[in-house]
């Protein structure tokens, strides 16, 4: 029989250990408290759609608190309501004043929003995720990272703080903090943006299991890590007989 070489072999496996890694990774990548704007341009108004995850297998997420910009603070702030939540948004003193974009000075500004379960049935176990969003205006001018830190409480008392800050080019700190980056206005939009989400007619937000997706994109991957190697080896077998023949 003949042997195949064993670099060859070894590459082979290392590219279905690969697609099985990347399969495990995505779960943990998606781990986080994550924000999604419906709009970034300078001057507008937006939907903010914080997704947070609960990663404790021992306790549930009872809290979140997100902490709003002082530098460049928003002067108006609106809460999509969640079923079995409250939220609270709190109003306050800026550490400096601040003059807008349209020249005017402010010292008070919304400092921070937090939703809180009403009942344990509400809370957050480990195979749960939930949405929560606001509608937040005005957007400070292009090119500006706008960085929401996150505290998320677990019913057991302990507290995941996500506030560090993501840079361009380097790896994704431990505990990143939610942040986006605004853009200039396209033609047309004259810098107003969308107008605020909450105007709109509002859906209850629900509660989704997302344990069955993860579980279908990895073994995705693995079968295609498998299909991977199985191929590598037909093609060393053909290699086999081209060079007997």
């Amino acid at each position: 029989m003949k042997k195949f070489p064993l670099r060859a072999v070894k590459a082979a496996s290392i590219g279905a250990a690969t697609a099985v890694l990347m399969a495990f990774g995505l779960g943990v990548a998606s781990a986080h408290v994550q924000v999604t704007p419906d709009g970034t341009t300078e001057g507008g108004f937006t939907q903010l759609t914080f997704s947070v995850p609960s990663e404790s297998k021992t306790a549930a997420t009872t809290k979140i608190k997100v902490d709003l910009p002082t530098e460049t603070p928003f002067t108006s702030v609106r809460v999509k309501p969640v079923p079995g939540w409250t939220a609270e948004v709190a109003r306050g003193a800026l550490p400096a004043p601040v003059t807008m974009t349209d020249g005017a000075t402010i010292t008070e500004a919304p400092l921070s929003v937090t939703w809180t379960a009403t009942d344990a049935q509400s809370q957050l176990s480990a195979d749960q995720y939930q949405t929560f969003s606001l509608s937040v205006g005005r957007l400070p001018k292009t090119g500006t990272t706008v960085m929401l830190p996150t505290e998320q409480t677990y019913s057991d008392g302990s507290v995941r703080n996500w506030k560090d800050p993501v840079v361009e080019g380097q790896a994704e700190p431990q505990d990143p903090a939610p942040s986006f980056v605004t853009t200039a206005a396209q033609a047309g939009q004259e810098g107003h943006g969308q107008a605020p989400a909450t105007e709109a007619a509002v859906e209850p937000a629900a509660t989704v299991n997302t344990e069955s997706s993860n579980q279908g994109l990895i073994w995705v991957a693995l079968a295609a890590g498998v299909l991977g190697l199985v191929a590598g080896l037909a093609g060393l077998v053909r290699a086999g007989r081209n060079k007997q023949s």
